[in-house]
This record gives structure tokens, sequence and C-alpha cells, in this order.
């Protein structure tokens, strides 16, 4: 008997010929714990170790391991543990595999289902990517209004082992049409001869299955839900969606508005297993973009060169005033498109969020005017350090202002067009704050001096 699980352990038992040792010392844990103490083995010895797994905890195990673990895994296997994993996997976690496998090794994990599984997997791999269709699950309950509770229990008994969830039961029609949902407590609770058209009231929620998957992210967020119906366009139930899948798109989402708000193409994959090219392409692409912009501020400077060459001071203070214009922007925009993510503001809101950043604006400008006017005063620049705090001073206020405005209107203005706020990223705001704020500080300085 093992005394750990730790993949150095798993091994050696492994060399030793211990399976009996390793299989002891998996059955008794979660699943996603053996996925996380295999998943660090090489791929002869995890194909070994699932070989030792029951056949139920093999499937259930299998779905935790990530995506190219899974693809390893499956070309390494003989063709009967495959079908046998395959055919035993939730048909929700099942079709994220399939969207994830080259095309061939899709047709062929397709040709390992038996009849029914195959089915449910064309059907559900046949929703449009990224829609609710790919991630319900057929394995659920329903009930009929004209039956007893009585009944119901003991339908449920017989019939829900095979169900992703017994916590909620839906209710159907003759003809499958989705009437209503029940939590199981309702059903524990009411009378054993009362029948459960008694007991429901046809105030239900539910999903179509050609809904986008973010609209699922917000049903369950707004009505805390731990698994919710799914119809098609007429009502007919077709399946339910359960919160652990909803978790996983809303970590996919974030994650994904994250990438772009840091100037990046979102990653398909984790972090690690992305190419070293394809992440060239994934960061270059802005980079360029952005290094473009700033050459722009080369043009701005050339316009006021003669100032510059008057007064070279005023350079030394070109880094305080663009960095500050930058970095208000960036702060703003990061505020407001994880507001609009989360539906605490709209793009019609426009008008309120540009009132409270102007306030803001000018709040935080006069703020980081006052740090340089104390700089500037205590620093060593003779006679011209009242002209020159004045400059700097309301370069700051005007520069900082522009940027909140920017940073918090580009994504309302994106977002009223239909396009992903997390677009206009954070470095774009800077870059576009730092060539404006270039501007503004000349241009005050050729003005006041």
């Amino acid at each position: 008997m093992l005394v750990g699980i730790s993949p150095p352990e798993i091994e050696r038992a492994l060399r030793e010929r211990d399976y009996s040792g390793v299989r002891d010392a998996l059955n008794d844990l979660e699943p996603p714990d053996v996925a996380e103490a295999i998943e660090e083995l090489g791929l002869e010895d995890r194909a070994v170790v699932f070989r030792l797994l029951r056949r139920a905890q093999a499937a259930e195990v299998f779905e935790y391991l990530p995506p190219d673990a899974q693809e390893e895994l499956i070309k390494a296997m003989a063709q009967e543990q495959v079908a046998s994993i395959l055919n035993d996997m939730s048909p929700d976690d099942r079709t994220q595999l399939l969207e994830e496998l080259p095309a061939a090794v899709t047709k062929q994990a397709l040709g390992l289902l038996n009849a029914e599984e195959r089915q449910i997997a064309r059907q559900l791999l046949g929703y449009p990517e990224d829609s609710v269709g790919r991630l319900m699950t057929p394995d659920f309950i329903a009930v009929h209004k004209a039956w007893t509770v009585q009944s119901s229990m003991d339908h449920i008994r017989q019939t829900g082992h095979d169900s992703e969830t017994v916590n909620v039961i839906t209710v159907v029609d003759d003809q499958g049409k989705l009437i209503d949902t029940l939590r199981m407590r309702q059903m524990i609770f009411a009378d054993p001869q009362a029948r459960i058209g008694d007991i429901i009231d046809a105030n239900f929620i539910a999903l179509k299955a050609t809904d986008d998957q973010e609209d699922a992210v917000q049903v369950f967020k707004e009505y805390d839900r731990v698994a919710v119906p799914v119809t098609d366009s007429n009502g007919i139930l077709l399946g339910i969606v359960t919160v652990d899948d909803v978790l996983d798109v809303a970590e996919e989402e974030a994650t994904e508005d994250i990438q772009k708000i840091g100037g990046v193409e979102a990653l398909e994959h984790p972090y690690m297993q992305v190419g070293f090219w394809k992440m060239i392409r994934k960061r270059g692409g802005w980079l360029m973009f952005l290094f473009l912009g700033q050459l722009l501020t080369l043009n701005a400077m050339g316009l006021f060169a003669d100032q510059m060459a008057e007064m070279v001071v005023l350079v030394m203070f070109v880094p305080l005033i663009i960095s500050s214009g930058g970095n208000s922007g960036s702060q703003a925009a990061t505020l407001v498109i994880r507001a609009l993510a989360l539906e605490e503001v709209e793009p019609r809101d426009w008008w309120k969020i540009m009132r409270r950043e102007i306030m803001f604006g000018l709040s935080l400008g006069l703020l980081l005017s006052g740090i340089g006017f104390v700089r500037i005063a205590v620093g060593e620049f003779g006679g011209q350090w009242m002209t020159l705090s004045l400059v700097v001073g309301l370069a700051l206020i005007c520069v900082v202002l522009w940027g909140v405005l920017l940073g918090s209107m580009l994504p309302l203005i994106l977002s009223g067009l239909g396009i992903d706020p997390a677009t206009s990223s954070t470095p774009f705001v800077a870059t576009i704050a730092d060539v404006t704020g270039l501007v503004i500080y000349l241009a005050l300085a050729a003005a006041i001096l």
C-alpha cells in the first residue's frame, strides 16, 4: 500500500510493479486530485495508471486533465480503453474534448462511440461554437405534471443514477415541452400523493440551445442556480446546463478579457502550452502597432523644437507628463471595462461616467500638479522656476483630465458599436494618451513662454 500519491512515488511503485498499491492509493481520492497526481507522469506511466483505474473513475479523472494531456492519452491508449472512457464521459465534457482535438482524431474518436453516444455527440457538435448547446448535457431527469410526487420520486430513484444532477427536476408535457422546474427540496417536503401539477407555478428560467455561452453565465449569476434547462426555439426540452460548466466559461471569458486589456491577443491555450512563434504573433502585433503610435511623439516634439531649444529644461519633464496621462487613462479604462463586463454600467450611462471622470481627473491632476510644484520649487531651476512650475502644473491637470476621459469613453464607444470593450486595452489607451499628452504639454509651454 502506498503511503503517498506524489508523482515520484507513483513512478517508483510502477517500476516495482506494485500495481495494486497504485490502484489502492488512487481509488480513495477525488477525480481532480487523481488527475493532478498523474498529470506530471510520463505518457507511458499515465497510460498504465489509467489501465489500473476503475472504468467509471477513469472517465471522471480523464475529464479533469488538460486538453493536450487528453489528446496524448487518446493516442497512447488502446482503442478499447479509449472507447470505454469516451462512452463513460459526460456528454458536455466529451463535446469540449472533441472540439479541442484535430479533425482526424475527432473523427476517429466518434467512431469509437456506441450508436447512442455517437448520436448525442454529433448533435452537440452541431450547435454553433460558443453556444449553450455545446455546454448542455442530455442527462437530466424529467417528470410529468400528471404524476404524483411519490411516483416521480420512484422514477428519480430508477433513472437518476446517470443524471448530471438531481438537484433540479424538469417538468414536461406529453410533447416534451418544458413547463416548469422543481428543486429536490420541494419534492421532499411535498405531500407524496400530491400531483406535480399542483406544486408547480410555471415560473421558471430556461436557456435556448442557440444562446451564447456568456448569456448562460449571466443567468446563473443573476438567478443563483445550480442547473438551468435548455430548450429549442419551440420550448422542447433538450438538456440542462450545470454550474460547473458555466464556471469554466466564466473563467475563460475573464482570462480572455484580461489578456486583451494587457494588449495581447486572446490565447486559446494555457500560457505554458503556447508555442514560441505563436506567442510572438499574439504579442508582437500589438507591440508593433503601439510602437508605431509612439513614433508620433517624434512628430509632436518636432513641431515644438524651437520652444524646446529656448528652454531645454522642458525636456526633463516630458516623461513625467506623458506617463501621468498614460497611467490615468489606463486606470480609467480598466475600471470602465470591468464595470461593463459586470453590467454595472452601460454605454447609455456615458454622461454620468463622464461627469464622474471629469471630477476625478481634475482632482487627481491637482494632486499631481501640487507634487510637481513642490519638486520644481526645491530644485535648481533659477529664476525660471515659477514659470516652469506653472507650465508643468497646468499640463499635469490637462493631461490627467484628458487621460481619464479617453480611458473611460473609448470602452463605452466600442461597446456601443458592438465591439468587445476589452479591445481598448490599457496599452492602447496609454499610447494615445502619451502622444496627445505630449502635444498638450508642449502647446501650453509655447503659449505661456
